[in-house]
């Protein structure tokens, strides 16, 4: 006899864990309290992110008589982000919810990011607007940092830092994340049109275990910034990125047919290896510039279907 398939989940909350044996258990017992009473069909998915402690045995054992725990296991630490796409990639939620593992972030704010999304968000932002870290170390260069990101970006979110986030399923699978992609979703995914919200919502101190961020992180930081920059720069304006990689060319091949015209005035004779030097640039130019108009072409016709679509379907996850 076949066991009967679970019915899918409205809700994942994905929580990676990095030697959090103290904090996994409080975490999945806020969580089921947060949710349980919201009458709804969610599932937990706990990411070890290599461990060296015993988080992974325990998330194992709560696994083994909670139906509703998922584990994924890492050999060795690939840091938050990759924890985060991990768990992104198995969960079967209509909705997904991320959240730190060391109970800073309050599983009871998850309603709220629900009642957003319901309201016809894409993807909801936790604020911590009484941040309980240290100013100096954390909260100084957080605060500068996001406002660095949102001018970069033209994402106006004051926290990017703030792993309490939700998602829905379809728009989040489609962003990729590595480094430390993972406080750029917002801008990841404003290349598609999302609707993005932020909300307030409580932080804790820690109580429990050690903290794993620091400034060391924040050369990363900085040069996924500059990828996101470029990304969704070209995204938004291909013709502009086109032009500007096709008018050294264009430069190139006129100073070079130029200098053949000129040398063919003086000496009675063409030089070939210049002028065909010269056309060749010419003609990567004109490539560069027809791939531009295209790639323009494209854009708006996808912001066109994009449209059409958003009118056609609704956007309720419930």
């Amino acid at each position: 006899m076949q066991d009967t398939p679970l019915p899918r989940p409205d809700l994942s909350v994905i929580v990676p864990f990095y030697n959090e044996e103290e904090n996994i258990h409080r975490v999945h017992g806020a969580i089921a309290e947060a949710l349980e009473p919201l009458n709804i069909n969610f599932e937990m998915i706990f990411v070890d992110d290599g461990s060296l402690d015993r988080t992974l045995e325990l998330a194992v054992r709560l696994a083994m008589y909670d139906h509703r725990v998922k584990v994924v296991k890492f050999k060795k630490n690939y840091g938050q982000t990759a924890a985060m796409a991990a768990g992104i990639a198995v969960a079967d939620g209509r909705v997904l919810v991320t959240m730190d593992g060391d109970l800073q972030n309050d599983p009871r704010d998850i309603a709220q990011l629900l009642e957003k999304i319901g309201e016809g968000y894409d993807i909801v932002v936790g604020w911590r607007q009484d941040r309980q870290d240290r100013f100096w170390s954390r909260r100084l260069p957080s605060m500068i940092a996001n406002r660095i990101i949102a001018s970069a970006t033209g994402v106006p979110i004051r926290d990017n830092g703030c792993s309490l986030k939700a998602f829905r399923a379809d728009v989040i699978k489609l962003i990729p994340l590595y480094n430390e992609m993972h406080r750029f979703i917002p801008a990841m995914a404003s290349v598609a049109g999302p609707k993005i919200a932020e909300i307030p919502v409580r932080h804790h101190a820690r109580k429990f275990g050690t903290s794993k961020y620091g400034l060391s992180r924040t050369y990363k930081v900085i040069l996924d910034l500059l990828t996101i920059k470029t990304v969704t720069s070209f995204v938004s304006r291909p013709m502009r990125w086109f032009f500007i990689m096709a008018l050294p060319m264009v430069i190139g091949g006129i100073c070079l047919i130029a200098s053949s015209l000129y040398y063919l005035m003086i000496h009675d004779g063409l030089p070939l290896p210049l002028a065909g030097s010269g056309a060749v640039f010419l003609m990567c130019a004109i490539v560069l510039l027809g791939s531009g108009i295209a790639a323009e072409l494209a854009v708006k016709m996808g912001d066109v279907r994009e449209s059409q679509f958003s009118r056609l379907t609704a956007s309720n996850w419930r």
